[in-house]
């Protein structure tokens, strides 16, 4: 029997991204990623509500993610549910992680509207410059 296995969530890190090197040398950047619902309850209430979701990023997609991405940014995740189980203590644990096959960021890092903009003096310095 075939299956299908991909996901596709938009949020927001809850923390900044760590990454670490696993034993065999590959890199591994380990995101944490909240996404939020609206929705009308079953009396007319409005409510909202939290899904927190667990992302890996393998190799230099990860290394990209770990160096330019922040607590806050909001990104789009590409990828496939891993289900991992592990004991600690003496009790069993698992849980499922999205295994990202690709992560696209979203929007900008805080305050970088500001400082992308050129500013008027600036803008006339430069049109001198222009060899035309």
């Amino acid at each position: 029997m075939a299956g299908y296995n991909k996901m596709i969530a938009m949020g927001n890190l809850t923390r900044d991204p760590k990454l670490r090197t696993i034993p065999g040398g590959a890199q591994v950047c380990d995101l944490s990623l909240a996404t939020n619902r609206s929705f009308n309850s079953a009396n007319g209430e409005k409510r909202e509500e939290t899904c927190f979701i667990d992302v890996t990023v393998w190799g230099k997609q990860g290394e990209s993610c770990a160096k330019y991405l922040k607590q806050g940014r909001q990104i789009l995740v590409e990828g496939r549910l891993v289900f991992q189980q592990w004991e600690k203590e003496g009790q069993k644990r698992s849980k499922h992680i999205l295994t990202a096959e690709r992560v696209q960021f979203l929007g900008g890092p805080k305050g970088a509207a500001a400082e992308a903009e050129v500013q008027p003096e600036t803008a006339t310095e430069l049109l001198d410059e222009v060899p035309f």
